[in-house]
């Protein structure tokens, strides 16, 4: 039997992981240190201690992911136990620590985020329930947030927003969008406010609901324009902004290209091998009213405010990957992966074949 002692694994470390370097220190602002040791990987200790609010969300599955990895302690805050369960193994022992919270109670926020040198704001709906409106989840919720956060004397803040984010948009979920930046940079003046595109990955609402509900992707005919990016991009993205801060910017982080919903709903039927949707092409009015209706139902579904945001185009600005090092990956890249069980069983394995790209017609505002 080999007996460990303490002065060999001492020794083990020190041959594994080496001396510390230079690159394992990071000053934040207020000059507070953050020193990174052990090794590499799930067991490391990167020396930061993040909050992730929002992390129960689509996008923040994958922030806290990343972040276990790198040997980050990360505080979820959560509303439903059984939504919170999934981080338990995405740390090592001690290092994913789940909290009760509520929006609506500065005292639970300050205790999520008291000890954090970074905090997340990844909050957000894109539709209304009878406890949230638009403004409440996505702007004063944000708000409230950074306020805490700077009283507590966190160093870095980074919101989450939309790519097209508007005061003077028609969406109302734009402008909450908006309305939230500005109270996040009122309160927190070095945030850094992060703008991704429309998401798609394994639990999305682009890809999936194409496939499931193609009929709701054809309003304005298909030409309104889109710039999809990969869930897992701006994961990453979010995640080098802690080794690589960029405070008091906004970073836009759109897809490597601007696609018609025509062509999602072709690519989406060549990818499941289904046929194409017959569904007519609905006008406006008529979804807009069917949308109504369906707020009677006590689930998520077609909101008023999504049928306007499907007459709308994404934003044209240049993307900012290179100041986050992330090279973004096209939509075709991933489809099949997303995709495939949409396939019947005889199709399942058969070769994937793309549609051709159009050129990009100017949606209808």
């Amino acid at each position: 039997m080999i007996v460990t002692t303490p002065n060999m694994l001492r020794i083990q470390r020190a041959v594994v992981v080496g001396k510390r370097a230079y690159h394992d220190l990071l000053t934040l602002p207020g000059n507070k240190p953050i020193v990174s040791s052990g090794p590499p990987g799930y067991s490391a200790v990167s020396g930061h201690r993040v909050t992730v609010f929002g992390c129960t969300g689509f996008l923040g599955r994958y922030v806290v992911s990343k972040l276990g990895k790198q040997g980050t302690q990360v505080i979820v805050p959560y509303r439903d136990e059984d939504e919170a369960r999934v981080f338990k193994p995405m740390g090592d022992l001690g290092q994913i620590v789940r909290m009760e919270w509520d929006i609506r109670d500065e005292n639970t926020i300050a205790e999520c985020l008291r000890h954090s040198d970074t905090v997340f704001n990844l909050v957000g709906r894109e539709y209304e329930t009878k406890n949230f409106d638009f403004r409440s989840a996505n702007a004063v919720g944000a708000g409230r947030i950074a306020k805490i956060a700077a009283e507590c004397g966190v160093s870095q803040f980074i919101q989450v927003s939309h790519l097209d984010a508007s005061k003077t948009s028609p969406s109302k979920y734009y402008q909450a969008k908006a309305e939230g930046e500005e109270l996040v940079k009122e309160a927190f003046p070095t945030a850094t406010i992060v703008r991704p595109g429309p998401m798609f990955g394994y639990e999305d609402k682009l890809l999936n609901n194409i496939a499931i509900w193609p009929i709701w992707w054809k309003l304005n005919q298909g030409r309104t324009t889109i710039r999809p990016v990969h869930v897992l991009d701006v994961a990453q993205a979010l995640v080098n902004l802690i080794s690589q801060p960029r405070f008091s910017q906004t970073l836009n982080l759109p897809g490597p290209s601007t696609l018609t919903y025509e062509y999602l709903l072709d690519l989406v039927s060549s990818v499941t091998l289904q046929p194409p949707s017959r569904a007519p092409d609905l006008p406006k009015a008529v979804a807009t009213l069917l949308a109504r209706l369906a707020q009677r139902v006590w689930w998520p579904a077609l909101s008023p405010d999504e049928v306007t945001r499907r007459y709308l185009n994404n934003s044209e600005v240049p993307g900012d990957w290179d100041a986050v090092g992330v090279q973004p990956s096209e939509i075709e890249t991933h489809a099949i992966t997303y995709l495939r069980r949409y396939r019947s069983a005889e199709n399942f394995v058969r070769p994937t074949v793309f549609p051709p790209r159009p050129t990009p017609v100017v949606g209808e505002y």
